[in-house]
């Protein structure tokens, strides 16, 4: 429907609209000198408030209207309500309502067939958050809020350039949310930007309210364990990955951007791996990937060797295992799958309880409960050590959705090596590698650089598990443009 000239014929469209909407407030007015013409301004209560028409620019600008001749009135907002407003006029009352819904309000005028857009303040948000996930001894402690205006404009902070791309689109059949693609488009390939938006409008859904749901919905293998797209929260993680070639998804209501395409190595790195020095770095990749063979394989292997290959045990260890085990009642396998669930347990208390009160339970709740199933002689000291270790482990993963793929297959790894020994756990590994070798995100190799490596115009060995001395980092990853792989050079004569 279009905006009538008529007033009446807008304010009836738009109570009956919003009938039992007791958050949508319509103000009449009557402005210019007598007798005035009729006006109305139509905003949520929450996001415009009272103060729009006492202290804002547009506030005083309505103020000036109150001295106008009611023949100027139309004239003034439509040759300055443009300028003013920030986005123009609407011609359609749906257009004007998505508009007040979106946070804004919306400005009608008696004999002016459009609706003025007049910007405020918003929806009630948190504003800038700290990073909590993804915390780090150095570098920025931001974090993205749950605004999609404030991400996009922490990510321009760190990269001021009109190369920096922000799209935004609608999604979700009644949430109409807001989700920002953020990119440098002389980086990024085309064609890989176009196919990223048709996943995500592939799919007619009534609300989104998170990314997560937007990487479900846009992943191509959604059976793997594995996420194909890496989140985060840190603003300046965003802002090197959009230099390295890649494409941040935003979206309103959720602090969490994703980054994509992504492979294995991304999600074992760090914010500040090109902050410190490239032995520490090297160093701690290394206890990653360790951390990574230990969350997966630990507690297998300690199946497999006491149950099956006892052989390869000192003759004392075996002894100090046996003497142990005494008076268990259940076999090892049985013994291991109790702890880890107990472990699990006891971390998703944590999370759940509020504040510091989580990580009290969660360490209270370790050491009381290994300590009293020792004492009960449920389970042998040395299944609360291996157990630990493994839970260990996979809190030094950086990236929690990769962490819980890992602690999932940990489980099948368990059954592998508590029934069939080191073939079993063999057979595993290889299953695994097959799967990995055959993931991809968005037409990149989930392996990548420990495949590809003959790709022309890929020299992205220098910063795999082991990275390389920063002045030598001179080429981008495999995902920008070969005709930009080149991101620091010397300066002639320097």
């Amino acid at each position: 429907m279009k905006v009538s000239e008529n007033i009446q014929r807008n304010e009836t469209y738009i109570r009956q609209a919003c009938r039992n909407c007791d958050d949508v407030i319509l103000r009449s007015m009557k402005l210019g000198k007598n007798p005035g013409k009729n006006c109305l301004l139509v905003y949520v209560e929450a996001a415009a408030g009272n103060e729009l028409l006492e202290q804002s620019l547009i506030g005083r600008f309505l103020n000036r209207l109150y001295d106008m001749e009611p023949k100027e009135l139309e004239n003034f907002v439509a040759e300055n309500g443009a300028g003013l407003s920030g986005t123009g006029t609407f011609e359609t009352m749906e257009d004007a309502m998505a508009c007040m819904l979106s946070g804004n309000a919306v400005f009608f005028l008696d004999g002016y067939g459009k609706a003025v857009k007049i910007a405020s303040k918003g929806y009630p948000g948190m504003g800038v958050l700290k990073a909590e996930s993804e915390k780090t001894l150095r570098g920025s402690k931001e974090g993205f809020s749950e605004s999609v205006k404030q991400n996009t404009a922490l990510i321009r902070k760190r990269i001021r350039s009109t190369g920096l791309k922000v799209e935004e689109i609608t999604l979700g059949a009644r949430s109409d949310t807001v989700a920002a693609l953020v990119y440098m488009e002389e980086l990024i390939y085309p064609d890989l930007l176009d196919k990223i938006k048709q996943r995500l409008q592939a799919w007619e859904i009534d609300g989104v309210l998170d990314t997560g749901m937007l990487e479900q919905l846009a992943e191509e293998d959604w059976l793997s364990p594995f996420p194909q797209f890496e989140s985060t929260e840190r603003p300046d993680r965003a802002a090197m990955e959009a230099l390295n070639g890649r494409i941040i998804l935003l979206c309103d209501n959720s602090p969490m951007g994703v980054i994509l395409p992504t492979t294995f190595n991304s999600f074992l790195k760090s914010t500040e791996d090109r902050y410190n020095r490239f032995e520490i770095v090297c160093f701690q990749r290394l206890i990653r990937y360790g951390a990574v063979l230990a969350t997966l394989l630990f507690s297998g292997i300690y199946l497999a060797v006491i149950n099956f290959h006892t052989q390869i045990l000192p003759t004392n260890l075996i002894l100090s295992f046996a003497e142990a085990r005494k008076g268990v009642p259940f076999p090892s396998l049985v013994e291991i799958l109790l702890m880890e669930l107990a472990f699990e347990l006891i971390r998703e208390a944590g999370v759940r309880m509020p504040g510091p009160l989580g990580g009290t339970i969660g360490i209270v709740g370790g050491l009381i409960i290994g300590d009293a199933a020792v004492s009960a002689n449920l389970v042998s000291p040395m299944t609360v050590v291996v157990v630990a270790v493994s839970a260990l482990s996979s809190l030094a993963i950086p990236n929690e959705e990769f962490s819980t793929a890992f602690r999932l297959l940990k489980y099948g790894f368990i059954l592998l090596g508590g029934l069939a020994g080191c073939f079993g756990l063999v057979l595993g590994i290889f299953l695994l590698a097959g799967h990995l070798a055959g993931l991809e995100s968005f037409r990149i190799p989930y392996l990548m650089p420990f495949v590809g490596k003959g790709l022309e115009g890929f020299h992205d060995e220098k910063d795999n598990i082991f990275r390389g001395p920063f002045h030598l980092l001179k080429s981008r990853p495999v995902y920008a443009r070969r005709s930009q792989r080149i991101r620091m050079k010397k300066k002639e004569g320097a």
